[in-house]
């Protein structure tokens, strides 16, 4: 090519030279297109480097010491199309990790095989296999003593499994997948162990609603049966409950759920689709029993920290709730029944200091609501109290926001270490092996004990519980780490550099506020709330309606709701619609049209009552719409005071006076006592119809005659007696035939001498002459049990 560049030819022209490039272009699109289709090639060539994945499904022990022998269990799968021969997996241990931040590098990619893999234990520590073909799972199980693994200084090291091999395509070995976990390595106690709280949520769903049956013991009713379910055996709640009880960590538990399980167990009934109710199992109910009872054991002792019941949405209420009155005054009584509740059902006394937004997200509306009911300690995150002094460490949990108020920040990194689905055994185990490596790296941050606090998420799933448990116990069985309950971690020292300032209303997460409960959420709960304070001032026995009605108003605004909004729509319209239908149990009768043949008269209006228990305090008025017409009592309207008994009807007379013919409409209302109206009016039609002067004169003609009669009878035995006692005086008695005959009276059978009642006569039935009351156009209240058709309140 030197030559050749440097003989000097003869110079072409313009378009020779022109065509010569054409023709070089043409000649060199092969060439072009090989170089792209190879550059192209390399990454494909590259791709069976990842065909095969591997699974650590088991590391064990998870915090080695000096003397311990690792164990690690996994899977490999040949992905790729080509099967891989003489391949081998290996055991890697990588660099020692110095920031909290390379332990997320690790564990966003543990996967990646361009990342640090560190060199391999090798030698008899590996397990080969002859091929890999392509689909097929192979098991693997590897034993290494510790101190095989050459560790060095104290801390936590990138540990891997690989799996090497060769293809038909690449006859050479080579490293072909990875997956990296963390080994923290602190052999011997540390200088200065940290201080660890672990939170043990026990919530769940709402389950329980307003409705209970008619009886003494008011049985509840369930929305369904999937309680049941959480707490059998096996079961998500079950299995927190078990885990739990052999571990240090401080239990926060949602008053509801106890006094749902505590209901269960006693008996309950469950709605159905078409809105009847079922009978709920026995098996049930001895599952309820027996999960109590193993709760109380696991409980006994540890520190056990109570929600306000039903656990209300702090940041729903914060951010709209406020607006809508009363909203707040649901908090305070939810607070106040929470220790009750879990005294009543465990034994314990918790402690009701605590509030816990929704994943620790706060601003300073959300403070202001979480400590209106009483809690002066808000339980945060460190990814929403972000430290803003550029610390070089974590600080302690502890932080003074004024007031009086402390906020409980807890790590963020740790505690949504168990998030997400950890089914499969490799994501549960790197879950866990993430957390220990987040824990030792804190502690080895500072030559200084700090308190630090672990709020993972509300309702863990079974496979997350039980992940949680393997890291708590591991974390326990440290040589870095102490547990500490969260009262403690709330007193400890606070950090003078750690942030205290709260977090802005606009920076709160746009994703947790768009799960909130709306302002028209608020707005029924507070007309629910209305209606319940209507209702119940009729009642003799307020508790009845008010303690199941206030409770599910309680659950209306409940956390569980986030992500459910159609679920939570429809419960809260359930409780209302119920309260109305017992408010709807205590009502006045329609009435016909009613006719005065006089100028006065009583109406009687019949209250009906169909609540199993009595009801006072309430006042039926009645109006007269044409008072020239038709007056009450002499005036426009006339009330008096109302009790029925439970499952009966009662009838109100009141005295009415007509000044014309004709019609009136009457309106009767019941009114409780304090004026407000309660119930639907009835209104009925009065019809006056003069009385006549003909009808007057027959009235008194019959009257004469009976007094005429009256006389008549009373001579006659005047006389009869005035004869007898002649007879007497003379000492001659009447003859035989006189005595057979009659005394001439005209009265043979000698009738004079009855009494006029006694003959039989009329005039003897009639009596004085006393006008009686009208006849009620209703029954006479009854003693009867009410009938199986009644509805009744609880």
């Amino acid at each position: 090519m030197a030559d050749a560049a440097e003989f000097q030819g003869p110079s072409a022209s313009p378009a020779r030279r022109r065509l010569r490039r054409a023709g070089a272009l043409l000649a060199g699109a092969p060439l072009l297109a090989g170089l792209l289709q190879l550059t192209a090639a390399e990454p494909a060539q590259a791709a069976p480097a990842d065909s095969v994945s591997v699974a650590l499904d088991s590391l064990t022990p998870s915090a080695p010491t000096e003397d311990d022998t690792l164990t690690v269990s996994g899977t490999v799968i040949n992905n790729g199309r080509q099967t891989v021969n003489g391949a081998h997996v290996g055991l890697r241990v990588g660099p020692l990790l110095n920031t909290r931040s390379a332990v997320d590098a690790i564990a966003q990619h543990p996967n990646d095989l361009r990342g640090g893999t560190g060199d391999e234990v090798g030698g008899k520590y590996t397990e080969k296999f002859t091929k890999l073909v392509p689909g097929v799972a192979e098991h693997f199980s590897i034993s290494v003593p510790v101190d095989k693994l050459d560790l060095g200084k104290d801390g936590v090291y990138s540990f891997g499994v690989s799996v090497s091999g060769q293809t038909s395509a690449r006859p050479w070995d080579q490293m072909l997948g990875i997956e990296r976990t963390f080994l923290p390595w602190q052999p011997s106690g540390a200088d200065t162990t940290s201080r660890t709280t672990f939170l043990w949520p026990l919530l769940s769903s709402v389950h329980m609603t307003a409705r209970t049956g008619a009886g003494e013991r008011q049985t509840p009713v369930f929305q369904d049966d999937e309680l049941a379910k959480e707490i059998a055996p096996g079961g998500r709640l079950a299995q927190m409950m078990e885990l739990g009880r052999d571990l240090d960590v401080t239990w926060v538990i949602d008053p509801d759920l106890l006094a749902a399980v505590d209901a269960m167990a006693n008996s309950y009934r469950v709605q159905q689709p078409d809105g009847t109710t079922k009978a709920g199992s026995r098996e049930n109910q001895a599952v309820a029993k027996q999960w109590l009872a193993g709760l109380q054991k696991a409980v006994a002792g540890k520190e056990v920290v109570a929600l306000p019941f039903a656990d209300p949405d702090l940041a729903s209420l914060a951010h709209t709730g406020t607006s809508v009155t009363g909203s707040l005054s649901h908090l305070k009584d939810a607070t106040d029944v929470a220790a009750i509740t879990v005294k009543t059902v465990l034994h314990v006394t918790p402690s009701t200091d605590f509030a816990w937004p929704v994943e620790g997200a706060v601003d300073p509306s959300i403070i202001k609501v979480a400590t209106s009911a009483g809690a002066d300690r808000v339980i945060t995150r460190s990814d929403s109290l972000r430290e803003t002094a550029g610390l070089s460490y974590t600080p302690s949990a502890a932080r003074p926001i004024g007031g009086g108020t402390t906020a409980v920040v807890a790590d963020a990194r740790m505690s949504t270490a168990f998030e997400g689905d950890l089914t499969k055994a490799d994501t549960s185990t790197l879950a866990v092996q993430q957390f220990l490596a987040q824990s030792l790296e804190v502690n080895v941050q500072k030559d200084e004990q700090r308190s630090i606090v672990v709020a993972p998420q509300r309702t863990p799933t079974a496979s997350q519980a039980q992940a949680m448990a393997t890291a708590v116990k591991a974390l326990q069985d440290g040589n870095w780490s102490q547990p500490e309950n969260l009262t403690d971690a709330a007193k400890a020292k606070p950090d003078p550099d750690a942030t205290t300032r709260i977090p802005s209303t606009s920076a709160y997460p746009s994703s947790l506020r768009k799960q909130e409960l709306p302002r028209s959420a608020f707005e029924q709960i507070a007309d629910t709330q209305d209606k319940l304070d209507n209702f119940q001032v009729i009642l003799t026995d307020q508790s009845r309606v008010v303690t199941p009605f206030g409770r599910a108003i309680n659950r209306g605004m409940s956390t569980s709701w986030r992500g459910q909004a159609t679920r939570a729509e429809g419960f809260r319209a359930g409780v209302e619609s119920w309260l109305d239908n017992l408010g709807e149990q205590v009502k006045l009768i329609d009435k016909s049209e009613t006719k005065l043949s006089g100028r006065s008269a009583t109406i009687p209006v019949t209250v009906q009552n169909n609540l199993v228990q009595p009801v006072g305090h309430l006042y039926l008025r009645l109006s007269s719409t044409q008072p020239t017409r038709l007056k009450i009592g002499g005036k426009a309207y006339y009330e008096q005071p109302v009790e029925v008994s439970g499952g009966h009807s009662q009838s109100v007379k009141f005295t009415t006076s007509a000044n014309a013919n004709g019609r009136a409409t009457v309106l009767a209302q019941l009114y409780t006592e304090d004026g407000q109206e309660y119930g639907d009016p009835v209104s009925f039609d009065v019809k006056v119809t003069e009385v006549t002067p003909t009808v007057m004169l027959v009235i008194g003609g019959g009257v004469l005659l009976l007094v005429l009669a009256g006389f008549r009878m009373y001579t006659q035995r005047k006389r009869a007696a005035a004869r007898q006692a002649e007879g007497e005086g003379e000492g001659d008695g009447p003859s035989e035939a006189e005595a057979d005959s009659g005394d001439g009276s005209g009265n043979p059978d000698g009738s004079e001498d009855r009494l006029p009642e006694e003959s039989g006569s009329p005039a003897g039935a009639a009596g004085p002459d006393q006008p009686g009351d009208p006849a009620p156009d209703t029954a006479p209240e009854s003693a009867d049990p009410s009938g199986t058709g009644e509805r009744v309140d609880r």
